[in-house]
């Protein structure tokens, strides 16, 4: 891929930055040396490596579901700024229309 200043403004348009001159020439560069290693990284040849899904042995090491504290319905509803009419139910503001 040619970084050029096509390119360049493309990407300045789409993330909305705004960039002197020397910056953009800098940014140029930088995009340039970053898909060089990109390139350099296709050489390497992974013929029968397995994929890397975790950085130890240990897959989803995870602790068991213990209940410490629990509150009852009416003490969680007592601090709620609003409630439906049975006082069963937190009532939140509507976010999807």
């Amino acid at each position: 891929m040619n970084v050029d200043d096509a390119l360049l403004s493309r990407l300045t348009r789409l993330t909305k930055l705004e960039l002197d001159t020397d910056r953009r020439e800098q940014l140029k560069g930088d995009l340039k040396n970053i898909l060089a290693m990109v390139d350099k990284l296709k050489e390497v040849d992974v013929e029968g490596v397995e994929p890397l899904r975790y950085l130890t042995e240990v897959e989803n090491d995870l602790r068991p579901d213990e209940v410490a504290h629990e509150i009852d319905r009416e003490k969680a509803l007592r601090n709620a700024p609003d409630q439906d009419q049975d006082g069963q139910f937190f009532r939140v503001p509507r976010v999807v229309k």
